[in-house]
């Protein structure tokens, strides 16, 4: 596996996203779980991502159990911040309450220290630069050795990354979500930060095995999504069927094309596709030795253009809990 820098961290260049082992994309198999992350590790996949609300703290109890015996070999990134109430999802980044977050973390990890450990969300309450002042403090203990923000603006990780070095940012990215490209991007280029992109194929529906949304169940996130809805999706699909005839035509998995288009985006970027199955691990991994000519990016930008893609990431109430540039 090639390897790749997130800031001063040294990771795998492709890594893997552990939430949909807790059951959030549909029922998930322990035992299949546990042989793809051993998995992982014998393909050279070192970067492994989780956060404390996967699964109320499964996810990371998981890989703790799984991983501890490999903790020299591999990187761990967990998250904190991201609460709850009655179904509302809110953000709280007081620095007076990341310690504690991050001890938990840290217990059910089994280890004494986290690689990289990102604010989930900016807490629209609380400065940024407040948030990133108590998450140093943990640099400075020892218990973590990078820190990342997720969905943050260019704008709050310019004011982040002058309290700390920020190693990476985390958002979304993809053929069909591509928001980041206009601010949050170049800020990461110039200030040297990595950038982690999540749901890099497009929480699956870039692999071509999506089809319609009676293959989504009711307790599957995407449910809820907009994108993957009625006419949204119908009009969406017709957008990977000509990503499905690219990959075909250069004998490759679609999923496999939108890694490495990703890949090509610039040597700062490692995707971590999510996956809960050994047969896709070994598919989004095989990804990173994949080289795009250069006509096939552009055809892949033409294709997926912003305006193109239909409907919203989220619900609304989940889009406000995200960190805009004006």
């Amino acid at each position: 596996m090639k390897r790749a820098k997130l800031g001063d961290l040294d990771v795998s260049a492709i890594g893997l996203g552990c939430m949909s082992m807790s059951s959030v994309y549909g029922k998930a198999d322990e035992e299949e779980s546990e042989a793809t992350l051993r998995r992982a590790v014998e393909l050279g996949v070192t970067f492994f991502d989780t956060a404390n609300g996967y699964g109320r703290g499964h996810n990371e109890r998981l890989i703790g159990r799984v991983l501890g015996a490999q903790r020299d070999k591999v990187q761990i990134s967990t998250k904190f911040g991201f609460m709850h109430v009655g179904g509302t999802p809110y953000v709280d980044g007081h620095p007076d309450r990341i310690e504690d977050r991050c001890d938990e973390s840290l217990e059910r990890l089994g280890t004494y220290y986290i690689d990289l450990y990102f604010l989930h969300r900016p807490d629209p309450n609380v400065p940024i630069e407040e948030t990133v002042g108590g998450m140093a403090k943990l640099v400075e203990k020892g218990k973590v050795r990078h820190i990342g923000i997720c969905e943050v603006s260019a704008k709050s990780l310019r004011k982040a990354h002058a309290v700390h070095p920020i190693a990476a940012v985390q958002s979304e990215y993809s053929l069909w979500t591509r928001d980041v490209e206009a601010h949050v991007l170049p800020a990461c280029r110039e200030l040297g930060v990595g950038f982690v992109p999540f749901s890099p194929i497009g929480r699956a529906i870039l692999t071509g095995a999506i089809k319609s949304g009676d293959q989504i169940e009711e307790k599957d996130m995407r449910s809820t999504m907009p994108r993957f809805q009625g006419d949204n999706l119908s009009k969406n699909l017709q957008l990977v069927g000509q990503l499905e005839e690219i990959a075909s035509s250069l004998s490759v998995k679609p999923g496999q094309i939108a890694l490495a288009w990703l890949l090509s985006k610039g040597d700062n970027i490692v995707p971590i596709p999510g996956t809960k199955r050994r047969k896709y691990l070994e598919e989004n991994a095989a990804a990173a030795d994949i080289v795009l000519p250069s006509s096939v990016i552009e055809q892949l930008d033409a294709i997926f253009d912003a305006e193109k893609v239909v409907g919203g990431r989220y619900g609304f109430s989940w889009m406000e809990t995200t960190d805009k540039d004006d």
